[in-house]
């Protein structure tokens, strides 16, 4: 049998893993929703014991088989192959049509927020930041191409104006953007954005104004590119979609393939986003199990103010996430028994870690996105007086597998990535090999955590203002 007929075969069998690991999902999946406090409580039919054994088991049997694909030219062709498209004229066109929808949502946005009404889920200004930006553009962003370079408003304006007065500092790198993006996870829980219209529209308005003036300072092209929160958030979750923008203009290739790319993680800000993109939605789910409400209150029993609470126990998994992955680098570069530094490894086994918050992404806010599009759209009909009654789907209850697959879905091609990359660095089969072992058992610990904080049923999280 030829080895890509082997390759074929065993991902047939991976595949045929995973849809039997979905039976050990029921139950769990409408639960996916309650971890990132978006729906009502469900509860798990089947054994804690048994999805978790299941979810766990699948990945890593899906590292052993991925293992057995040595073949250099294969594993070359999945991420190598690409079909390209020289249309930089469409580009351009495409380019100003959703420049134009981009400053138009934004205004949309803020004169909902200021005339329209001041109720959560029938605000333009709540729906299109939420359910159109956090869920919907984020889910076309890595399953189909990322957009977000064209849309972007503040890029835009910021553009318009004079700019460019100062260098970047170098030691900035994208911290900024690391720090914003927790900051903004943190505003999420502690502030009423989604049932306030009116702090919504004073975030936002911060927002605008810390992200143009810093364009300004620094040129919309290093800002937009180093330090912006929103554009690292789309251009990480970009890098795992089948269409990707080039110079020349588009190019077609296999999902995932780009995170092999060693342009992609440059340096250790980047690696630190990446944990935080992969971090804010297991935290989303831990505030609201049993374990995670009895935390928060000991700790304000304590005299801690609820919102330093919150923001301890995100900085601190943060933390912890960080530490678990450069550990698994540690050993990770021992079992190579590479010359290759520390921080390299770290920069490009950070990647693949992209395709398990994809996973995550879509297992938490497909359900919520799909429910709530009609009321986005009538919303955006009649942005300063909706219907006060909205629109919402009732999805039926296979769908649950969707947002199950799509955890086991995202682990699996991170795991294939992982082993691209291995092969990459790493000369002999037996060593690229050796190397994966470590970053696996941190794959594994990703999915049962996630699972398992899925299993728990939901809660109110508490102090949380309505």
């Amino acid at each position: 049998m030829s080895e890509r007929s082997a390759l074929v075969r065993r991902t047939g069998i991976v595949l045929a893993l995973a849809l039997a690991a979905l039976p050990g999902g029921i139950g769990v999946v409408a639960a996916s929703n309650v971890a990132a406090g978006l729906t009502g409580s469900t509860d798990v039919s089947v054994p804690t014991w048994l999805y978790l054994a299941t979810g766990g088991g699948t990945v890593g049997a899906s590292a052993l088989l991925t293992m057995l694909v040595t073949d250099r030219d294969v594993i070359g062709t999945y991420h190598d192959r690409a079909l390209e498209a020289p249309v930089r004229r469409l580009a351009a066109a495409g380019s100003v049509l959703l420049g134009a929808v981009g400053l138009l949502g934004l205004a949309v946005i803020a004169a909902a927020g200021i005339a329209g009404p001041n109720i959560g889920l029938v605000s333009a200004t709540v729906l299109v930041t939420f359910v159109g930006g956090r869920a919907l553009l984020t889910i076309v962003t890595y399953t189909v191409g990322n957009p977000w370079p064209a849309l972007n408003p503040w890029r835009r304006i910021a553009a318009a104006l004079p700019n460019g007065y100062e260098s970047y500092p170098d030691s900035y790198r994208s911290w900024p953007a690391v720090v914003a993006l927790l900051t903004f996870v943190w505003l999420e829980i502690v502030a009423p954005l989604t049932t306030s219209p009116d702090v919504l529209l004073a975030i936002l308005a911060v927002y605008s104004l810390f992200t143009i003036s810093s364009a300004v300072i620094y040129s919309p092209e290093t800002w937009f590119r180093r330090g912006d929160p929103l554009s690292l958030w789309f251009r990480c979750y970009g890098a795992v979609a089948p269409i990707q923008r080039t110079d020349d203009g588009l190019k077609l290739r296999y999902p995932g393939s780009a995170l092999s790319d060693d342009d992609l993680i440059t340096d250790s800000s980047l690696v630190a986003f990446v944990l935080a993109l992969v971090w804010e939605l297991t935290f989303s789910g831990f505030i609201v199990t049993p374990l995670g409400v009895g935390t928060i209150e000991a700790l304000v029993g304590l005299g801690i103010p609820p919102v330093l609470v919150y923001l301890g126990l995100l900085v601190g998994g943060f933390g912890l996430f960080w530490k678990v992955y450069w550990l698994a680098i540690d050993r990770t570069r021992e079992r190579a028994e590479t010359y290759l530094s520390r921080h390299y490894l770290g920069l490009r086994f950070a990647a693949p870690l992209l395709a398990i918050a994809a996973g995550y992404h879509l297992a938490h806010y497909v359900g919520f996105g799909l429910s709530l599009w009609p009321s986005l759209l009538d919303a955006l009909a009649m942005p300063l007086s909706p219907p006060p009654n909205p629109t919402q789907y009732a999805l039926p209850g296979w769908f649950g597998y969707v947002e199950i697959a799509g955890i086991l879905v995202g682990h699996i091609l991170a795991v294939w990535i992982a082993h691209t990359v291995s092969f990459e660095l790493f000369p002999g089969k037996l060593q690229a090999i050796r190397s994966q072992f470590p970053l696996i058992v941190v794959m594994v610990f990703f999915t049962m955590v996630s699972l398992y904080l899925v299993s728990q049923g939901s809660m109110s999280p508490p102090y949380v203002p309505s």
